[in-house]
């Protein structure tokens, strides 16, 4: 096969378009492919779609996917049509690449694949591209996907909060429990964010009225935007963060009474585990200090209990369970604990609503998760924008209407 000819059909170049020139510049690294379409050729106009032979032509450059280990780029003259019907003149759009971009659209598509599994400035170091650039694509084509998905199927939201650095602001992350995607990520962590989410999922297609359980945090601001704006919501309260609560109280325990028992020392990380987890040390140290008679064991057990309540599957049992639980954290003479109890306690039904729909909580954990890595692979996120843009990319199971790079030609 002549090389023109080889290169158009790596390039899946159809009529009018055709291979001129293939020049390699060892020293430059780099290969250009000079595309002409065919003389006399008549492009249809996009509005009207009477056929015009070219007026002018513009030339344009496109980075392409590497040829081996060389950059390569895509040169053509882009032909312009006049329409006396329409007005005007205008350009004709070439397949190999959108309107007012630098890239093709297989480089695009190869950026927006890797762009989900490693940081911007790996992927800019692969392809030699500045990651801002990078940025540009993938914020393209997650605008544009989001612009179509269909939200008018959503009834059942979980909603979390992240930092976007450590340290820094949160970003507030709803995610549609049924598909197990990011329906929609905005900056902070009020009940504002409620207000624009349900803006979001109407413009989608989506119905206020039609979400039936929301899962969150115990945050004042989440039940308070719920209210508000998604009148007919269950309010689940995650397991995550309920356990967290008796968590946080039993290191805060640990803490105080280390101060007087130096045996303490060090124990930390043994009193956080679950016991089917934790290190042969951490299980020595356990035996060890659990003989003694300590608060911070009193308060342990405690723990243990409530995360045994979380493992029953039926309702009433679990609502039997948890009132005394209740008692006994209570009575327990140990005030980080009663504090926590009596948290649980004021928000006694959203607790308890957890164990209608048990799926809820793995799958809020599982795409924080995957943000979780989203941030530590890139150090964490200065812009806010950028972030949401990563996060929608890596979870929002959207549809980019991009070619397959590896199907390509085939």
């Amino acid at each position: 096969m002549e090389q023109n000819e080889l290169f158009k059909s790596a390039l899946g170049l159809e009529e009018p378009w055709e291979v001129e020139e293939v020049k390699f510049t060892e020293e430059d690294g780099r290969l250009d492919i000079k595309v002409r379409h065919k003389k006399g050729y008549e492009f249809c106009c996009e509005n009207c779609n009477e056929k015009h032979t070219a007026h002018d032509t513009v030339e344009r450059e496109w980075r392409h996917l590497n040829f081996f280990q060389y950059k390569t780029y895509i040169h053509a003259k882009v032909p312009r049509i006049k329409c006396p019907e329409c007005g005007g003149i205008k350009n004709v759009k070439v397949p190999w690449a959108r309107e007012n971009s630098g890239f093709t659209l297989l480089f695009e598509a190869f950026v927006m694949e890797l762009g989900r599994a490693m940081a911007l400035s790996v992927l800019g170091k692969i392809v030699s591209e500045n990651d801002t650039r990078l940025m540009r694509i993938i914020k393209h084509y997650v605008g544009k996907a989001r612009e179509k998905k269909d939200m008018s199927l959503v009834k059942k939201v979980a909603i979390d909060e992240t930092s976007k650095a450590k340290g820094h602001d949160y970003i507030t992350v709803f995610i549609d429990l049924m598909e197990r995607s990011v329906l929609f990520a905005t900056e902070g962590k009020d009940n504002v964010t409620i207000k624009k989410f349900v803006e979001d999922l109407e413009a989608q297609g989506g119905k206020s009225e039609k979400i039936e359980q929301t899962c969150s945090d115990l945050s004042p601001a989440f039940q308070k935007g719920i209210r508000e704006n998604l009148p007919n919501a269950e309010l689940i309260f995650d397991r995550f963060h309920v356990m967290k609560l008796i968590v946080d109280a039993l290191d805060k325990v640990r803490r105080e009474e280390t101060k007087g028992n130096p045996m303490l020392k060090g124990s930390r990380y043994a009193w956080l585990h679950n016991p089917e987890t934790a290190t042969e040390k951490q299980k020595a140290m356990l035996s060890q200090l659990t003989k003694q008679n300590l608060k911070t064991t009193k308060a342990y057990q405690i723990r243990l209990a409530l995360r045994d309540i979380y493992e029953l599957t039926d309702y009433d049992l679990a609502k039997k369970a948890l009132k005394k639980w209740y008692f006994w954290a209570t009575h327990s003479r140990i005030e980080p604990i009663i504090k926590a109890a009596k948290t649980i306690k004021k928000h006694w039904n959203g607790v308890l609503n957890f164990f209608t729909d048990r799926i809820t909580n793995g799958i809020a954990e599982g795409i924080n998760s995957i943000i979780q890595t989203i941030k530590r692979r890139a150090r964490g996120y200065r812009n806010t924008d950028n972030f949401i843009t990563m996060v929608y990319l890596v979870c929002g199971k959207l549809d980019f209407d991009l070619p397959s790079v590896l199907t390509h030609g085939k």
